[in-house]
């Protein structure tokens, strides 16, 4: 396993999104527009990352 970190910040607001995308955002542990966090690059986080990303910058960290 490797340890390779992604930047994600959140660029757009998560208002009028539907409740699963909300969550995975919070998840990711996001809570307002330009909000970055670093994360570790698992399966686990793409999916959460896959199912916002049209709210979502990520960047390798």
């Amino acid at each position: 396993m490797s340890n390779a970190k992604l930047k994600v910040t959140l660029n757009r607001s998560v208002h009028g999104q539907l409740r699963n995308i909300r969550a995975s955002v919070h998840g990711l542990g996001l809570r307002r527009i330009r909000d970055s966090r670093v994360v570790a690059d698992t399966r686990e986080v793409r999916g959460l990352i896959n199912r916002a990303k049209h709210l979502l910058a990520v960047e390798k960290a």
